[in-house]
């Protein structure tokens, strides 16, 4: 495909109303002038100028951008004439799963460092598990129904006890902040301890027993997850903190 690194001008039309500026259009002029093109920029102020516009190009979206002449198209088409990578929304991807990780891990970091002075603590790897279980529960009640929906398509208790489903996120909250605050272990290492089992037992039978090909609910109902290695391992997680915390509090 060619690429237009040596040709210096283009021309954006792009959508720019009191009540709506085009994101695709701000980020597709960055692009030029990142690239070391002169921008022609031609705002299209209101939606009758952008009809306009896109029945004298037969063209169903803005922004649109020509170089030289030609059109290249949207911000997406304008990314792939330069050969970067356009981002599929309908593709697998475990970056929701890895930022809850790396937030969490540096959330349990720095409360270490406050609380001791020290990043390396035992402490550390205990809210380091605490703090994602928080994380987790959070992007799971930004849309419980969505949630539910997906955890039902796998989780065996769920299945049985249909409001468990709206239950679960909550009792992963809950436990996970009695565990942050160190707080009534003898209620957040039951209640990690059975919804781990469950949700363990479960994710292991719809994947490795069933051959099943899902998405994850681990990181609420709007994700790319796919079902496997990253739920189990938030429920395998669970287990091993109440264990963990109920041998030091014996």
């Amino acid at each position: 495909m060619a690429t237009y690194e040596a040709k210096k001008r283009a021309v954006l039309y792009r959508m720019v109303t009191p009540q709506h500026v085009c994101p695709f259009g701000l980020k597709a002029k960055d692009l030029l002038q990142r690239r070391g093109f002169e921008v022609e920029d031609h705002p299209l102020r209101s939606r009758a100028e952008q009809d306009a516009f896109k029945a004298e190009h037969d063209v169903k979206t803005t922004p649109q951008v020509f170089i030289e002449g030609r059109r290249v198209g949207g911000y997406d088409d304008l990314r792939r004439s330069f050969g970067l990578a356009v981002r599929d929304p309908k593709a697998t991807s475990y970056r929701p799963v890895l930022a809850v990780f790396g937030v969490a891990a540096l959330m349990a970091l720095a409360a270490s460092f406050a609380a001791t002075g020290s990043l390396a603590t035992i402490r550390a790897g205990e809210w380091f598990v605490a703090f994602s279980m928080c994380l987790l529960a959070m992007l799971k009640l930004q849309d419980i129904e969505s949630f539910s929906r997906m955890f039902l398509g796998y989780d065996l208790l769920a299945q049985r006890v249909v409001p468990y489903s709206y239950v679960y996120p909550f009792a992963e909250l809950a436990a996970g902040l009695l565990m942050v605050a160190g707080a009534l272990t003898w209620a957040s290492v039951p209640l990690a301890l059975f919804i781990g089992t469950i949700g363990a037992v479960s994710v292991f039978k719809a994947v490795y027993l069933d051959r099943r090909d899902l998405k994850c609910a681990c990181v609420g109902g709007g994700s790319n997850v796919p079902l496997g290695f990253v739920s189990l391992t938030e429920n395998l997680m669970m287990i091993a903190m109440a264990l963990w915390m109920a041998a030091r509090h014996l």
